[in-house]
């Protein structure tokens, strides 16, 4: 069994920040490709970063590219998502994800944090 666990989420005023974590048990997050999605009320989901296995550099969407940071610490087996200059249209569920293949699939997925930016 694979379990991912977000955890960080929280409330935040427009323009702080917010560190978010998974954490990945029965599963080794630098076997496949990881990312962290988000889902607005009333919108689709959305890809925000991602890392593709054996991939040097992230990928990032628009929408929060120059804030948002994925990090992943192999030795803890965990994700990071460094979220900076918040505003209210980054509030969402959060939902960190991992895929088994090389490509962009993903596989598991966390149950997803909340992010409220208050302005």
């Amino acid at each position: 069994q694979v379990q991912l666990v977000e955890s960080g989420g929280g409330l935040v005023q427009a323009g702080g920040s917010l560190r978010l974590s998974c954490t990945a048990s029965g599963y080794t997050f630098s076997t496949g490709a990881v990312g962290w999605f988000r889902q607005a009320p009333g919108k689709d989901r959305e890809t925000i970063a991602r890392i593709l296995w054996g991939e040097l550099d992230p990928y990032y969407s628009d929408s929060v590219k120059g804030r948002f940071t994925i990090s992943r610490d192999n030795a803890k087996n965990t994700v990071h998502l460094q979220m900076n200059s918040l505003n209210v249209e980054d509030t969402a569920v959060y939902y960190c994800a991992a895929g088994r293949g090389i490509g962009a699939r993903m596989d598991y997925w966390g149950k997803g944090t909340l992010v409220t930016v208050s302005s």
